[in-house]
C-alpha cells in the first residue's frame, strides 16, 4: 500500500509538534505520541491496490464508504434528465482515493461552487463539488464529487478526453465527504442504503447488454 502525494503537506505540518518537543529535549514518549497524528493523517491518504472487474456492462463504486441513497436520483440533485442515483458517504476513517466506475472518454468536468455542511446530511448536494461526465460508448455516466465539512477540496486529476479503464484512480477528496453516481434508469442497480462499498470493487449497478460498449 502506498501513501498519495498530497499527503505530504499535511503530514509534514502535523509533524512539526513532535520535531519541536524533540528539538527541546522532552521525554521519549512524548515524542512517540506526538508522532501518531501525522501518521494518522499518512493513513488517511493510503491508496490500497484494487482489483477491478473488467465486465464492460459493470458500474463499480468510485469510492469507499457506506450508500446513503440507491434508487431513482432526487430531482434536486441530479443533472438534467432521467437517472437513477447512488450516493456513497465517505467518513475520515475511509479510503478517500477515488476512481473510475467505468471504462470509457471524459466528456466534461464542471467544478461548482457551494457550501460546506455535513456531507452525511442529503441537502449537502449543494456544497462544493466536481462533475465528471463520462461517454460509456454512448451511455452517460455522471460522476460527482462532494466535498463535505472537513472536505473542503476536491482533487480530480482528469482531463476532457481521457480514456479510463474500471478501477482508474481519478482523484481524491480530503478528510470526509460524499460521492453521487447518476446511472441510466434501464440500469439494474446492485446496491441498496447501509450497504458498504469498495472503490473499484463493488458493483453498484449493471447497464443492459445492449448498452455493451462497442469494439
Amino acid at each position: 500500500m502506498t501513501i498519495d502525494s498530497a499527503a505530504l503537506p499535511f503530514v509534514a505540518l502535523a509533524a512539526v509538534p513532535a520535531l519541536g518537543l524533540w528539538f527541546l529535549g522532552a521525554p521519549a514518549v512524548a515524542v512517540w505520541l506526538a508522532l501518531l497524528l501525522p501518521v494518522a493523517i499518512a493513513l488517511f491518504f493510503r491508496d490500497p491496490e484494487r482489483v477491478s472487474p473488467t465486465d464492460p456492462t459493470l458500474v463499480l463504486s468510485p469510492a469507499d464508504g457506506q450508500v446513503m441513497h440507491a434508487g431513482p436520483a432526487r430531482p434536486a440533485e441530479a443533472p438534467h434528465g432521467d437517472w437513477q442515483q447512488v450516493t456513497i458517504f465517505l467518513s475520515v476513517l475511509d479510503v478517500h482515493i477515488n476512481r473510475t466506475p467505468v471504462t470509457g472518454r471524459v466528456e466534461r468536468i464542471e467544478y461548482i461552487p457551494g457550501s460546506f455542511k455535513p456531507a452525511f446530511r442529503h441537502d449537502s448536494h449543494a456544497n462544493e463539488r466536481s462533475e465528471i461526465w463520462i461517454d460509456h460508448a454512448g451511455v452517460p455516466i455522471v460522476v460527482r464529487q462532494v466535498v463535505g465539512l472537513l472536505a473542503r477540496r476536491v482533487v480530480c486529476r482528469l482531463t476532457v478526453g481521457d480514456e479510463l479503464r474500471p478501477g482508474q484512480r481519478i482523484g481524491l477528496m480530503k478528510f470526509g465527504s460524499r460521492m453521487d453516481v447518476f446511472v441510466p434508469l434501464s440500469a439494474s442497480l446492485r446496491v441498496t442504503a447501509g450497504e458498504r462499498v469498495t472503490a473499484g470493487v463493488t458493483v453498484l449497478a449493471q447497464l443492459e447488454t445492449t448498452q455493451e460498449p462497442r469494439g
